[in-house]
């Protein structure tokens, strides 16, 4: 079936730029060091850590009501996470030294993602690891439910990469702990990041639970006529994405 999912792969209409993107040598040594600190200063907490991969290109998709997402999902982490992060944060000050000193990645969200993805294409080709916010941005309800309706980006992604394990994450009182659009922060009001079992692109497909489809179906797929493909791909990209953001939800997601 290796084959077949690399034939799939290439109808995913993504490419990297070609260039290595490890992670910058400050943020590997920031690793060693941030993550235990910020925890025996908050009241951030983990479940399921034993789920996250060993090693491989490796996916983290969470929900998103806070600036304090990513951070949460880095310390848990313990590694280099790789987010899409929109262009203000690149315009100046101490953001944008966080941004370019670990290595995150700037999107224009008028001009379109395609440069961002092909980044993101480099760092999951190299082995490393992106965090991915599947609502595109972050949640502007007022009220709960706060979860949105995911884009499918990162189905595209992990169809990319077959074999990569995309992880679901539930990130839970986040917007207690810093309120958006207020900079005052609840320092040890309870944050819970919950880490659900992962799943490739490629075991989504073959599941009964997900696609369902095997060999025979993916190869009689690949000989229709690309805009066929590609509309067939997008139904998978949806279905993946709404299965995903339904896990997420029932793991706790507000």
């Amino acid at each position: 079936m290796t084959d077949v999912f690399e034939r799939l792969a290439e109808f995913t209409g993504l490419s990297g730029t070609g260039e290595e993107r490890p992670p910058p040598l400050f943020y590997r040594i920031l690793m060693r060091v941030f993550p235990p600190l910020v925890r025996s200063l908050t009241n951030v907490r983990y479940e399921g850590l034993h789920n996250l991969p060993k090693d491989g290109a490796v996916i983290l998709a969470g929900n998103h009501t806070s600036h304090i997402d990513p951070i949460a999902v880095i310390m848990g982490s313990r590694r280099p996470v790789r987010y899409l992060a929109k262009s203000e944060h690149f315009d100046g000050g101490i953001t944008k030294i966080a941004m370019l000193t670990t290595g995150q990645i700037k999107t224009n969200r008028e001009a379109g993602g395609g440069g961002a993805l092909a980044e993101a294409v480099d760092v999951l080709k190299g082995g490393g690891w992106m965090g991915i916010f599947p609502e595109g941005t972050r949640s502007r309800r007022e009220e709960p439910p706060f979860l949105q309706q995911g884009k499918t980006g990162v189905a595209r992604l992990g169809a990319k990469f077959p074999h990569a394990k995309i992880v679901p994450l539930a990130i839970i009182g986040a917007r207690e702990f810093m309120q958006p659009g207020k900079m005052k922060i609840r320092l040890f009001a309870p944050v819970t990041v919950r880490i659900g079992k992962p799943i490739s692109f490629a075991e989504w497909i073959e599941s009964p639970e997900g696609g369902s489809m095997g060999e025979g179906e993916l190869l009689n797929l690949l000989e229709r006529e690309p805009g066929e493909i590609q509309r067939k791909m997008g139904e998978m990209y949806r279905n993946f994405t709404n299965q995903l953001m339904s896990t997420i939800k029932s793991m706790g997601a507000p």
